[in-house]
This record gives C-alpha cells, sequence and structure tokens, in this order.
C-alpha cells in the first residue's frame, strides 16, 4: 500500500466481524455493525507540541487497536478500505 500519513494520525485496517451471534444465528452483511478493532498499517512521524518539537506516536504498525464507532474517515487505497484516524481517537492497544 503505498500511503503514507502525516503528522499524527493513523491508517488503520479494519479486523472483519462476526458472522454468526454466540446462539449460531448468521448475522447478514446489512445487519452487521463494523467492528470497532484493527489493525494499524502505517503512522505518521507525530505530532508537534507547543515549542515545536515532534512527539512520536505510542502505536506502532502491526498493533492492534480499539478505536471509537464514528472515529476517522473511511478511504479506498489499492481497493483495500481502510480507516485514517488521529491517535488522539484510538482507545488503546489490544494484547
Amino acid at each position: 500500500m503505498s500511503f503514507r500519513p502525516l503528522h499524527d494520525r493513523v491508517l488503520i485496517r479494519r479486523l472483519e466481524g462476526e458472522e454468526k451471534t454466540k446462539g449460531g444465528i448468521i448475522i447478514p452483511d446489512t445487519a452487521k455493525e463494523k467492528p470497532q478493532e484493527g489493525e494499524v498499517v502505517a503512522v505518521g512521524p507525530g505530532a508537534r507540541d507547543e515549542s515545536g518539537k515532534l512527539v512520536a506516536l505510542d502505536v506502532k504498525a502491526g498493533d492492534r487497536v480499539l478505536f471509537g464507532k464514528w472515529s476517522g474517515v473511511e478511504v479506498k487505497i489499492d481497493g483495500a478500505e481502510v480507516l485514517i484516524v488521529k491517535e488522539a481517537d484510538i482507545l488503546g492497544v489490544v494484547g
């Protein structure tokens, strides 16, 4: 993928949601909620503080993260649907 986020932005690929409920009921695509968990594909260099110093991001490529339901911007890059979020919209790193 040929995309490099700027500043404190992070490129995330959503992880696939569950196809079935715990009871075995299959969920159709129209009723599925988009997952709020994803894998970090790329990160920007970081934001600048008030004195102009570069503050590096806490996440790195390969991290599994949780993010807010309405966070970021969904875009298609090289045919893949990805999400671009600011680091502040990431709730935490999983595992």
